[in-house]
């Protein structure tokens, strides 16, 4: 999703992503766009990206949530600290990809659900502060 972002045009992509493996591969597809510019590429855990982007005084139009379908304690974690986080605006959006038996919540403190999407096995949720 990162990828697509910049190909249309956003000045900055944030890809947080733990696993070692995965993380290379995200390097290997930018590199074989020839992406050099308008990303940082964070090999942490979410909670410590999110604390460092909030210490850098960061916010986000866009957060995009795709942790392994089977971690759903992650998104209920990542989605609680994004209630209260300054990292979003009034008008940020975060959308949450998960298993379609899977329903994280309508809401988490201030962020609440304004919109699902099924197909198939998959669902997006859509989050805004109210």
């Amino acid at each position: 999703m990162g990828i697509e972002a910049l190909s249309r045009g956003a000045r900055m992509v944030y890809f947080v992503e733990l696993s070692s493996k995965a993380a290379e591969l995200i390097q290997d597809n930018l590199q074989s766009l020839q992406i050099e510019a308008g990303f940082q590429l964070l090999k942490i855990d979410t909670s410590k990206a999110l604390r460092r982007l909030e210490a850098q005084g960061k916010s986000a139009d866009f957060i995009f949530l795709d942790p392994p379908y089977r971690m759903r304690e992650a998104y209920l974690r990542t989605l609680e600290l994004l209630a209260g986080s300054p990292l979003l605006r009034s008008t940020s959006i975060v959308i949450a990809e998960h298993d379609r038996k899977f329903d994280p919540s309508d809401t988490f403190g201030r962020l609440h659900r304004y919109r699902k999407l099924e197909q198939g096995a998959a669902a997006l949720s859509f989050y805004q502060r109210n």
